[in-house]
């Protein structure tokens, strides 16, 4: 008897880990390779005016810093918003003075009413209410563009039957370990929605990065269908007014924006929170597709070390498990130069390790109990 239970065993982990293994492989080469392969498109031949939009609540640093960089876009017909949400730092001071310099910059101010709360979806609709063009482009006071043909390039999307343009948010690159996971979180996080935008089947964008067409706001009477929830002011509305042919994506380096990363594990774990708060809110099919990554990974390994430690099919475990290695390392780096953080593709491995087995149930113990900010 003992001879068959553990022949059972043997081939119930190994079906278990084969199985698992062609999901993961499958997840590579049908639809992260997407990214790795994106060719970029000429620029576009007529420039639509746009209107940037920009909400902040104590950036006066950052706005500092940055908004020049907005202001200063080789751009012929251009607008820049900035929504002042509240702020009890120098930011109105500092506006008003960038105003009398750039006369494209274009400010609306908040103030503060005692006993009413309001989160970033609000500033954000006083701010599209407030634009004069059609054309939206989003991103964050604590951004920066690459390029002086930022506008450029994220128009460069549009094109027939295209409403949204998705781009990249990238993350400063800066000294030590919390660094390279917020940067390879992102990194990665990119690389699944807009693999999965080009695929025609978009579920989220970052509001870092992102333009659309001001009608679709109107359309679904802005962030009404959302409104009770704090976050999802990008990734809920786009996973709200997407379809398989109105979305596309811009992946060139002149088109990126770059962060501040936050400082503290703690600061990066409560943004994650935020984040996360809305994935429940996605479409089932976009919650399938995201559920069953992380899962095929978790049980690819649990049947990996179960294997290992039985001494079960050793040498099709470890060469499997190099397989799939080798896999996401040509596929990610390629899609980490296209997305310029070369040093990030071919740690992937390593990375994702560490993220699953000790940063995320980490961050999910330490912030489970954590009441979530209201602005975000």
């Amino acid at each position: 008897m003992l001879p068959d239970f553990t022949l059972r065993w043997e081939l119930s982990i190994l079906i278990v880990f084969g199985l698992m293994l062609l999901v993961q492989i499958g997840y590579y080469l049908i639809t992260y390779i997407k990214v790795s392969f994106y060719k970029l498109k000429p620029h576009p031949v007529s420039y639509p005016p746009v209107s940037v939009v920009i909400c902040a609540r104590n950036e006066e640093d950052n706005l500092k810093n940055f908004l020049p960089l907005v202001l200063q876009q080789e751009y012929p017909n251009y607008e820049v918003i900035v929504v002042n949400d509240c702020s009890w730092d120098g930011s109105q001071d500092l506006l008003e003075s960038l105003q009398r310099e750039y006369k494209q910059l274009n400010i609306r101010e908040i103030k503060e009413v005692e006993g009413r709360e309001h989160g970033k979806k609000f500033a954000l609709t006083i701010g599209i209410k407030a634009a004069k063009y059609e054309t939206l482009l989003l991103t964050d006071a604590d951004c920066y563009p690459t390029s002086h043909d930022w506008i450029t390039h994220m128009v460069n999307g549009y094109g027939e039957e295209k409403e949204i343009v998705l781009g990249y948010g990238k993350y400063a690159k800066k000294p030590g370990m919390l660094n390279q996971f917020i940067r390879f979180d992102a990194f990665f996080i990119a690389v699944q929605y807009m693999a999965r935008a080009l695929a025609g089947k978009t579920y989220m964008g970052v509001g870092r990065n992102m333009s659309y067409e001001r009608k679709l706001f109107f359309n679904v009477r802005g962030f009404a269908s959302h409104i009770h929830i704090w976050s999802g002011d990008d990734d809920l509305f786009i996973n709200e007014v997407s379809t398989p042919k109105n979305v596309s994506v811009v992946i060139d380096k002149g088109a990126f924006t770059v962060s501040e990363p936050k400082e503290t594990w703690k600061s990066w774990f409560l943004q994650k929170k935020r984040h996360h708060s809305t994935a429940r809110h996605y479409k089932d099919s976009h919650k399938k597709f995201l559920v069953m990554y992380p899962l095929s990974w978790y049980v690819l390994h649990l049947a990996f070390i179960a294997g290992l430690i039985l001494q079960y099919n050793v040498l099709i475990l470890i060469g499997g498990y190099f397989l799939r290695a080798l896999v996401q390392i040509i596929i990610l780096h390629a899609a980490a130069i296209k997305l310029d953080e070369r040093d990030l593709g071919w740690k992937a491995p390593f990375y994702e390790i560490i993220q699953r087995f000790f940063i995320h149930p980490i961050y999910f113990f330490s912030t489970i109990f954590v009441r979530q900010r209201r602005w975000t």
